[in-house]
C-alpha cells in the first residue's frame, strides 16, 4: 500500500481556495442577467447565450487543447495560471461591451481560457493522492461549485450594480492565478510528460472503462449546467406564484441551492471511495433525476416544499461529478489522463449548452417555468444504466481499490 505524503491535505486546501477564486467568472453574468436584459434589451435567446457562450468557449478550449494533448505536455500548474489570467481579462471585457454580442464573445473567450483552470485542477490533485482520490476530486468540484454559486451571493446582496459583480469575480480570479503561482505544485505521484501526438484523442475511448465513465458523465453534465443555469429564473417565477415580493429572495435561495452542492461534493468523494463510484454515481442521479420531476409539482408550493426540494437536488446534482473523473484517473493511461479527462470535460460541456438552450424555448412555448426540467430526466436515467453497466465489467476491479 501506497505511503500517504506529508502536506497532501493543505495542497488540497489551497488548490481548492484557488479553484474557488478561479471560477467565480463562469457565471458572473448569468447571475446579473436580469440587469443587462434591461442594460442591453437582451431578449431570451440573447440571454441564454451569454451562458451558453461560456460552456461553448469551454468546449472549444478543452478539444483544442485535447487534440494536441496540450494537458500532457505543459504542467497542469502553468496552464492553470494562463487559464486563470485569460478568464478574469475575458471576464472584465464585459465592462467594456457595448452590446451583447460582443459580450458573447467575451464569455467565450472565458469559458474556453477556463479549459485550462478545470481539468488540470483535476490531474493535478490527483498526484498528491492515491488513496482517497475520490474525496480529493470531491472536494475540488465542491470549490468549483462554490465559485458557481457565489455570483448569486453577490447579486443577492443588493444595491450592487452588474459592474461591481464583473469586477469583483474578475478580481477574485486573478487573485486564483496569484496564489496557484506562489503556493500549489505537483505531489509525489506524478504523471508521466507525453509527447505531442496529434492523434491521441482518438485513442481516449478505445479504452472501454474510460467510454462507460464518460458516457455516464454525459448523463450528469445533460442536467446539471442547466439547472444551475436556469434555477434562479425558475425560482423567480415560482416566487411569483407564491406572492413572494423580494428581489433577492430567489438569488439567496439559487445560492443556497447551488452552494450546497460543495457539500454534496465531499459526502460524494466519501461515499465514491468507500462504498463505491459507480454506486454513489447511480444513487446521485436517480435522486437528482426525480427532483428534476418533481420540480413542477413543487413550483407553486407550498414554500417549504419548493426550498427542501431545491435544496435536495442542489446536494446531489453535483454529488457525483467528481467520481466519473476520478474513474477516468483510475482507469486511463497514465501518460495522457489529462487528454482523457479533457476530451471527457470537453464534450460533456457540450451537451450543457444543448440544455441551457432548450430549457427557455420550452418554457416560451408552454408560457410557464413549472414543467421545463423534465426535459433533464432523460441524462440522469441514462447515465444510471450506464453506470450500473461498468459495475459488473471486469475494469470495475481498478476502481477505488475495487469499492466499485
Amino acid at each position: 500500500m501506497d505511503p500517504q505524503p506529508a502536506g497532501r491535505f493543505r495542497a488540497l486546501f489551497i488548490l481548492s481556495i484557488c479553484i474557488v477564486l478561479s471560477m467565480t467568472t463562469w457565471f458572473s453574468a448569468t447571475a446579473v442577467i436580469p440587469k443587462l436584459q434591461t442594460v442591453w434589451n437582451l431578449t431570451p435567446t440573447l440571454s441564454a447565450w451569454l451562458t451558453i457562450g461560456v460552456q461553448l468557449g469551454f468546449v472549444i478550449g478543452a478539444i483544442g487543447s485535447s487534440i494536441i494533448s496540450l494537458s500532457d505536455i505543459v504542467s497542469s500548474k502553468k496552464l492553470m495560471i494562463y487559464g486563470s489570467i485569460g478568464a478574469a481579462a475575458a471576464n472584465l471585457g464585459l465592462l467594456l461591451a457595448e452590446s451583447a454580442y460582443l459580450a458573447i464573445f467575451f464569455r467565450l473567450m472565458t469559458g474556453a481560457f477556463l479549459a485550462l483552470v478545470y481539468p488540470p485542477s483535476l490531474k493535478l490533485i490527483s498526484t498528491w493522492f492515491r488513496r482517497g482520490r475520490g474525496l480529493a476530486l470531491g472536494a475540488l468540484v465542491g470549490s468549483i461549485t462554490l465559485g458557481a454559486a457565489a455570483p448569486h451571493f453577490i447579486n443577492a446582496i443588493g444595491g450592487l450594480g452588474w459592474e461591481l459583480v464583473v469586477l469583483s469575480t474578475t478580481l477574485a480570479t486573478l487573485s486564483g492565478a496569484f496564489i496557484i503561482g506562489l503556493f500549489v505544485h505537483e505531489g509525489p505521484f506524478p504523471y508521466p510528460r507525453a509527447p505531442f501526438h496529434l492523434g491521441r484523442i482518438g485513442h481516449v475511448f478505445k479504452n472501454r472503462g474510460v467510454l462507460l465513465a464518460s458516457v455516464g458523465y454525459f448523463g450528469h453534465m445533460w442536467e446539471l449546467y442547466a439547472m444551475w443555469a436556469w434555477f434562479l429564473t425558475f425560482s423567480r417565477m415560482a416566487f411569483i406564484e407564491l406572492n413572494i415580493d423580494n428581489p433577492s429572495a430567489a438569488s439567496f435561495f439559487t445560492f443556497a441551492a447551488i452552494g450546497i452542492g460543495a457539500l454534496g461534493c465531499i459526502v460524494g468523494g466519501i461515499l465514491g471511495d468507500r462504498w463505491g463510484r459507480t454506486s454513489t454515481t447511480s444513487l446521485m442521479m436517480c435522486i437528482s433525476g426525480s427532483c428534476a420531476l418533481l420540480a413542477g409539482f413543487v413550483y407553486d408550493g407550498p414554500l417549504w416544499m419548493l426550498i427542501a426540494l431545491g435544496l435536495i437536488w442542489g446536494f446531489t446534482v453535483i454529488a457525483d461529478s467528481a467520481q466519473f473523473s476520478t474513474i477516468v484517473t483510475e482507469l486511463a493511461d497514465p501518460m495522457y489522463v489529462g487528454t482523457a479527462l479533457t476530451v471527457q470535460l470537453g464534450i460533456g460541456f457540450m451537451l450543457t449548452a444543448v440544455t441551457i438552450w432548450l430549457l427557455p424555448l420550452a418554457a416560451a412555448n408552454l408560457n410557464s417555468w413549472q414543467w421545463v426540467f423534465l426535459i433533464l430526466i432523460p441524462g440522469p436515467l441514462i447515465g444510471t444504466c450506464v453506470m450500473l453497466f461498468l459495475r459488473r465489467m471486469p475494469e470495475a476491479i481498478k476502481i477505488a481499490n475495487g469499492n466499485r
